[in-house]
């Protein structure tokens, strides 16, 4: 479930002592310093290959319009990263998870926080350089300060306007937040030309590192959630000789996405769950998916501490991906309520959203885009 970004705290190797210099006296030491014990998957019901929460956000802001599903207060914001961080998840990025570099504490989940947009509620900067607390990246940085096992990282998708904050870009580069590319005109890509895809795309891009010339940016969120026609372009394109290559590209959805260690994970179809107002919900977002998780009614993604190793129960109805075959690390869960079988949704009625396919669908409103 997410996205913020700093630190990586999580490698369990145990560095070697330093040799004494001359005059120094040390405290006798074991001719060898043991490794840390493994943890054993079945003892944390390890599950690497079951689904991740890709939470969406838009803007967070202390007042909210009735219209605006995809928003939220502070206080609101707030409250559901204690919520996801007391249900044990860890924040990545989109270009961790596409990676496979999901390196979470054992018995945790990893979620990603993405934000859509660019607009001025999710990041300014002060005078003092740093974040607004009341932004959702100033929030989101003191609830990391105040919980450390809850990393600030997300991923921000942003278009032209790029919040709005000349210093916004550049901060959140350097802090190691994700930045990838939402077009520069928030356009449809299904109503647009090879060459206007190609165009927003690339411009887009261009955009983004004449403000943060060390930003990486090879992951989109699509606006509407809607691809375009010939969907090679979300791969790789050029326009005016400016070339891209992306790894990854998300729709709007209405449920967790799959575990990019799944066989039937496509990168360029991964699903997001809508966050907005907790008094008014809407159906599929992220309170329904988060009391369901809650109910033990869908399976999230539990690492086994290892990220050399994607370990899953055997009885698992899952396939590993060719491409992590040598990782795999089945094993024999610990009697019943491991979670092996469990699918990203409680049901086939609970997991279909309310209206067509996510990647064809537009926003909700006309007032609130994606």
């Amino acid at each position: 479930m997410l996205s913020g970004c700093s630190s990586d705290d999580d490698d369990p190797n145990v560095a070697e002592s330093p040799a004494p210099t001359a005059g120094e006296t040390t405290t006798p030491t074991p001719d060898a310093t043991p490794e840390p014990s493994a943890v054993d998957p079945a003892s944390v019901k390890a599950n690497e290959l079951a689904a991740i929460p890709v939470m969406m956000y838009h803007q967070v802001k202390a007042e909210v319009c009735s219209a605006c599903v995809y928003d939220q207060t502070p206080a609101e914001f707030k409250a559901e990263l204690a919520r996801m961080h007391k249900a044990g998840f860890v924040p990545i990025t989109v270009a961790q998870m596409v990676a496979g570099e999901i390196d979470v504490p054992a018995g945790k989940h990893p979620v990603v926080l993405t934000f859509d947009d660019s607009s001025a509620s999710q990041i300014q900067i002060d005078a003092d350089g740093n974040p607004t607390p009341d932004s959702a990246v100033g929030v989101l940085e003191a609830f990391a300060k105040e919980n450390p096992d809850f990393r600030a990282m997300g991923s921000f998708y942003v278009n032209d306007t790029s919040f709005n904050d000349p210093k916004a870009l550049p901060w959140l580069v350097e802090h190691g937040y994700e930045v990838g590319v939402h077009t520069v005109t928030h356009a449809n890509l299904k109503q647009s030309s090879d060459t206007t895809v190609q165009k927003e795309i690339a411009n887009n891009i261009a955009a983004i590192k004449a403000q943060a010339p060390d930003a990486k940016v090879n992951t989109i969120a699509l606006p509407f959630g809607i691809s375009p026609s010939n969907p090679q372009l979300l791969r790789s394109g050029e326009f005016e000789g400016k070339s891209y290559t992306l790894d990854a590209a998300l729709l709007v959805g209405s449920n967790p996405a799959k575990s990019v260690f799944d066989a039937d994970f496509d990168p360029y179809k991964i699903a997001r769950i809508r966050s907005g107002p907790k008094n008014k919900p809407v159906e599929t977002d992220s309170t329904y998916w988060l009391d369901l998780f809650d109910q033990g009614k869908w399976a999230a993604y539990t690492s086994d501490g290892d990220p050399t190793k994607i370990s899953f129960p055997s009885t698992s109805t899952k396939k590993v991906g060719s491409k992590w075959a040598d990782k795999a690390n089945p094993y024999e869960p610990a009697g019943e309520g491991s979670g092996s079988s469990s699918s990203p949704s409680p049901s086939a009625t609970a997991s279909t959203p309310p209206s067509s396919s996510p990647e064809e669908t537009p926003a909700a409103t006309p007032t609130s885009t994606s």
